[in-house]
């Protein structure tokens, strides 16, 4: 079985919050994002957190 891991490059995270707005697994925490669960059993909307990020800090990856 895929699971697929959830990872944010704080660097790059500007804290915008369309991650939170995409997905319920996303928090903003000191004004930048992070995953609720970093690794989940289906992509889910995590998927679509990553694509929505203005700067391309969320990766979602199969592992």
């Amino acid at each position: 079985m895929t699971k697929y891991v959830i990872s944010v490059n704080h660097e790059t995270c500007i804290g915008c919050g369309a991650c939170e707005q995409n997905c319920d697994n996303f928090k903003l925490t000191d004004r930048k994002s992070n995953p609720i669960d970093s690794e989940v059993d289906e992509i889910g909307c995590n998927q679509e957190a990553a694509e929505g990020c203005p700067v391309a800090a969320i990766s979602v990856e199969a592992v």
